[in-house]
């Protein structure tokens, strides 16, 4: 069979994966503290029809080698961490962090940890600090945040302190803080939904969790902004330019398939 056949189906099935991403990053154009994804391509082995010839002086040239490519394949899928738009909902609940950094939930009290971007807290009945699916937002000593009943109101500062203020405006800090966890790689970062992302070794080194404080000047976590979402960083004119990349060359990959089938058909006919 053709090479070229084989070199087709593999652009295919790139371009589809392709697709699949990008369908992904529309999907959420809208999702708080969503990180789009790109998709990265290699070759795969050449085959060689001849070797190399070195020059010998005086006597002969040198003779590259004669190499037929056989397609190609996805050589990564990353995840683009770069910050998202800000949206202000003035909610002293809705946080955003203005730099590196992710905030901590667990589903239970010494419960797995993981790291999220998107800011859209709550206080439940128990007044406990939550996510939208009701895992706890851990503090800066990775404990569930509870707040006292006799705080009615609150503020949160620039490094995650929470601030009671009574009824005659008197801020108080309380002892809580808002605890940032700080990612050497983010990339590494394994999506598990829902917005989160679990630890791994290619993250931090043995795959450890440490969390500290925000605006840490040693650590490099960046300032909290109460009131404000960190808003999906999809870009809708690279994502939509992308589409129509992925898809011409999806029909290009296509129609070196048709080409190959016509010139095996050819064959089939020399002998009538």
């Amino acid at each position: 069979m053709l090479r070229s056949m084989y070199s087709g189906v593999s652009g295919m099935r790139g371009f589809q994966t392709k697709l699949d991403v990008i369908g992904n990053n529309i999907a959420n154009v809208n999702t708080v503290g969503f990180k789009a994804g790109r998709v990265m391509f290699k070759d795969i082995l050449s085959q060689s029809m001849s070797g190399v010839t070195a020059p010998v002086e005086g006597e002969s040239g040198g003779v590259n080698a004669k190499q037929v490519g056989l397609g190609v394949s996805v050589a990564s899928i990353d995840t683009i961490h770069t910050p998202g738009s800000a949206m202000t909902t003035s909610v002293a609940t809705d946080l955003r962090i203005d730099g590196d950094g992710f905030f901590v939930v667990s589903p239970a009290d010494g419960g797995p940890q993981y790291l999220t971007r998107a800011g859209n807290f709550t206080l439940d009945a128990n007044r406990q600090l939550v996510n939208s699916d009701g895992m706890f937002v851990l503090s800066s000593e990775g404990a569930p945040i509870v707040l006292d009943e006799t705080i009615t109101a609150f503020s949160i500062s620039q490094d995650g302190t929470i601030v009671s203020v009574d009824q005659d405006g008197l801020a108080t800090p309380t002892d809580f803080k808002i605890g940032v966890a700080k990612v050497v790689n983010p990339g590494g970062l394994e999506k598990v939904g829902g917005s989160l992302y679990r630890m791994t070794p290619n993250a931090n080194p043995e795959g450890e969790l440490t969390i500290g404080e925000a605006a840490d000047e040693e650590t490099g976590t960046g300032p909290i902004v109460s009131g404000q979402l960190e808003m999906s960083n999809v870009d809708l004119t690279n994502e939509f330019t992308e589409m129509i990349v992925a898809q011409r060359g999806f029909q290009a990959n296509s129609r070196i398939i048709t080409t190959s089938d016509e010139i095996l058909q050819e064959v089939v006919n020399l002998k009538r």
